[in-house]
């Protein structure tokens, strides 16, 4: 069985050709550039754009299965392209928020919507907040040891990105998928406060948070954080410190085993922390 990856030199799609490949599945992987792609030697790797819809084809051709990430622009171009080419499976890498996201945001239902109209079977993964952003913290984790943020008490649940790799993956080939969307979460809801601390643990340094007005915030931001988005995570900030995010155990469910915690991820990304890789 052959598996097309796209974005597979991203976070998460570079953690689903490994799983792919441990699995015994032949693995094509599509890229922008496949002479700097840092990919295993066993994968096949085509050179592809998911905004040159065209461009795919010799990458969908004689593949039975594709992760598909968002280009809601091309999505519905590209999901009648793979099933034209014999691909009978998609998984989308979605995102919890599809169903509210603003005008201005990714436009992951779009994609969702796309995949849905074409002859193929679909599951949609809809991960909550990735662990991942919480690199944004690491300059000043790396030069200060605090962050500074508003809304100390939002309460999230970030996910390890090799959860959602693994979910993918058990999607993309095994059984009872078809016409499913799964809401993925880490396995603890913590506040920001909670979070730092939990970093801290994984990198083996004390951290601190502090606690700044969103006005603040939106001044030491705006010259790397677009005003829509700004308004986007303070509105996610306030809700969740109002109303925590609750824990899912949909990672458990789809993959027989639980979620990583906020430690385990920050210790694989310590040496991005300045911590000791461990």
């Amino acid at each position: 069985m052959t598996v097309v990856v796209t974005g597979a030199t991203g976070t998460v799609g570079g953690l689903v050709v490994r799983r792919l490949l441990e699995a015994g599945r032949e693995v094509r992987a599509v890229t922008r550039d496949p002479e700097g792609a840092v990919l295993p030697d066993s994968v096949e790797v085509v050179g592809g754009d998911l905004d040159v819809p065209d461009s795919l084809t010799r990458a969908f051709t004689g593949a039975e299965a594709l992760l598909l990430i968002a280009r809601p622009a091309t999505a519905a171009d590209v999901a009648r392209l793979a099933c034209r080419c014999g691909i009978g499976r998609i998984v989308t890498l979605s995102s919890m928020l599809a169903d509210s996201e603003p005008p201005d945001a990714v436009g992951h239902r779009a994609m969702e919507r796309a995949v849905e109209g074409v002859e193929v079977a679909w599951t949609h993964l809809r991960p909550g907040m990735f662990a991942a952003n919480l690199l944004t913290w690491a300059p000043s984790i790396r030069a200060t040891g605090v962050v500074r943020e508003p809304y100390a008490a939002a309460a999230q649940t970030p996910i390890h990105e090799a959860d959602i790799a693994a979910v993918a993956a058990t999607a993309l080939v095994g059984a009872g998928h078809a016409g499913r969307r799964y809401p993925l979460t880490g396995p603890q809801t913590l506040t920001k406060a909670e979070q730092v601390a939990a970093i801290g643990a994984g990198i083996g340094r004390a951290l601190e948070f502090e606690e700044i007005s969103p006005d603040e915030w939106r001044r030491e931001n705006a010259d790397r954080v677009p005003p829509f988005v700004q308004d986007f995570l303070l509105d996610i900030w306030a809700r969740s410190a109002a109303r925590p995010e609750p824990v899912l155990n949909t990672v458990a469910e789809v993959t027989g085993r639980p979620g990583r915690p906020l430690v385990e991820w920050a210790a694989d990304r310590a040496a991005e922390f300045d911590g000791a890789p461990r």
